[in-house]
């Protein structure tokens, strides 16, 4: 007969024994359903990888697939851009005003997406305050097409994805002693030279976890380019709802997502052989 303490489980079993609920339900509410959409992708409409090779022979499929990437890496480098300036500045400001500006960066996160693309589309338009107001300072004569199209979806998701490069940077910034620069302009080194030469390579790891967050998010939005591209700009998310909703191509659709699923495994993957992605990530 075995005692109490021998049949009570070990660290290691008892750790298990608390992980395997959570580990149960996520192969339930996840990798099931995944697991499905990967098998529908190569059974429908019939067995084969038939709707893979679309991705080389349809113009449709392309066209959304190119737009997509396009309109991802402008809306990356242009909120990398943006959001490193922003973030410079909040780590140059004093406390105070540094959460202020903080609350400023964290306000859109309380609004949802749809708000704000419906609010894009209402000042962006021919007849909207934008418009209006270049006619006003006479920069313009006529109303510029913002909205329906690339142009529209872009401002929309750099003004989404503007937060996440900020926060990103901003907290890998935080992390930076300030007294390396300072020490570089104690040996003579200008302004710019201790910023080009110390303080942006140390930032290094802050731009490239900003920049593949932002990029992965931008791969598969769906609500701001459908509102703003007015139909016209055509990205993958949508591309797949088109397919599943009205035309009812689940292998295609299917096809498309799980393309979307390899795409930011594969960018995680190229990552991490440049740098460690649990620490960037904060892990």
């Amino acid at each position: 007969m075995l005692s109490l303490a021998e049949r009570r489980p070990t660290g290691r079993t008892a750790y298990w024994l608390i992980m395997l609920p959570a580990v149960a339900m996520l192969l339930l509410i996840y990798l099931v359903p995944l697991a499905d959409v990967l098998l529908t992708s190569v059974t429908d409409p019939k067995p084969g990888f038939g709707n893979y090779a679309m991705l080389f022979t349809s113009s449709s499929v392309q066209r959304a697939l190119l737009t997509t990437l396009r309109i991802a890496a402008i809306t990356t480098a242009v909120a990398l851009l943006l959001g490193y300036l922003v973030a410079y500045a909040m780590r140059a400001a004093s406390s105070r005003t540094q959460r202020f500006m903080l609350f400023c960066v964290l306000l859109p996160f309380w609004i949802s997406v749809l708000v704000r693309s419906f609010a894009w589309l209402t000042l962006l338009r021919g007849s909207g305050p934008v418009n209006n107001a270049l006619m006003a300072m006479g920069l313009i004569d006529e109303p510029l097409a913002l909205v329906r199209n690339e142009t529209g979806v872009l401002i929309g998701m750099i003004h989404v994805m503007l937060p996440y490069a900020i926060l990103t940077l901003y907290a890998n910034m935080r992390g930076i002693d300030i007294g390396l620069v300072a020490a570089a302009r104690s040996l003579g080194a200008s302004r710019l030279q201790a910023f080009r030469m110390v303080f942006l390579p140390l930032t290094r790891p802050g731009l490239i976890g900003a920049g593949t967050l932002v990029f992965i998010l931008s791969l598969g939005f769906y609500v701001t380019p459908a509102l703003l591209g007015g139909g016209k700009v055509l990205m993958i998310a949508e591309y797949v709802a088109v397919q599943i909703n009205d035309t009812l191509r689940w292998g295609l659709g299917t096809m498309l997502a799980t393309t979307l699923m390899i795409a930011v495994l594969g960018a995680l993957w190229a990552l991490s052989r440049v740098v460690d992605v649990k620490r960037l990530f904060g892990a």
